[in-house]
């Protein structure tokens, strides 16, 4: 297990070469980020190779999935993030799945979200870059949204049945819709391609907050993963010194 920062959370607002300096100093060598139709890709790529870091994941466009009318408009967005993963050789997208839909049953709308995901595998399996479904908390952040569910995150992976589409197990959001974490994580580990993670409430640093992270850190490399855990959260102090603390929760 290793970590991996969001330079767009920790660092919102702030100039991504930069800030990439910071965390390589802090000593992440591992990033990720949200959008990157709306940054200098040409910066992008120089500050990844000159502060020797990688890529974990980069977002795909945040279109709907659930809504068919869109699904043209998604696959184009999903080649044009497969080129921007392959120019900076990051292996994995994050997608959202889109809002609820009034007047249509969840039912619909899931198998909509199955077919679509289908219809994605061939390009990704082309690409050789796992897709990641990510489910949001709706209570507190993503009032709407369609999929808040772990589980029901999970059959749908397994109803896709590809290797190159997993779960993005975000800790935050789960533990505001369902808890049981560790547990969850346990017995899902092996539809699982990343996890996030922030301190809760208030999407803090790690050592904020009600969870013990040390311990689900233990409880991830239990498993067996080797893949990266994001950190994704807005820093109330030093972005660098609350990197530096999750490093610490992370190998006690």
């Amino acid at each position: 297990m290793k970590l991996s920062v969001c330079v767009d959370a920790l660092f919102r607002n702030q100039d991504f070469t930069e800030s990439v300096r910071k965390i390589k100093a802090a000593g992440c060598d591992t990033i990720e980020f949200w959008t990157w139709w709306d940054k200098d890709l040409e910066a992008v790529g120089q500050a990844v190779s000159e502060n020797g870091v990688s890529v974990a994941a980069i977002c795909t466009r945040f279109i709907s999935l659930v809504d068919v009318s869109h699904r043209e408009a998604y696959m184009q967005g999903l080649r044009e993030s497969i080129a921007v993963a392959q120019r900076l050789n990051c292996h994995q997208l994050i997608s959202q799945v889109g809002q609820e839909l009034e007047g249509v049953s969840r039912e619909e709308q899931k198998q909509s979200l199955i077919e679509g995901l289908r219809n994605c595998v061939p390009m990704l399996e082309q690409a050789g870059i796992t897709l990641l479904v990510e489910p949001l908390n709706t209570r507190v952040d993503h009032k709407g949204y369609f999929l808040a569910s772990s589980s029901e995150a999970f059959d749908i992976i397994k109803q896709v049945g590809s290797p190159h589409v997993r779960v993005l197990y975000d800790i935050y959001h789960q533990q505001i819709t369902e808890g049981h974490i560790m547990a969850t994580i346990n017995n899902n580990i092996k539809w699982i391609g990343h996890f996030h993670a922030a301190g809760i409430p208030g999407r803090r640093e790690l050592i904020t907050g009600e969870l013990a992270y040390d311990r689900i850190f233990q409880a991830i490399k239990a498993t067996g993963y080797t893949g990266a855990v994001g950190l994704e959260y807005f820093p109330e102090n030093d972005a660098a010194e609350g990197i530096m603390q999750a490093f610490d929760l992370s190998t006690s």
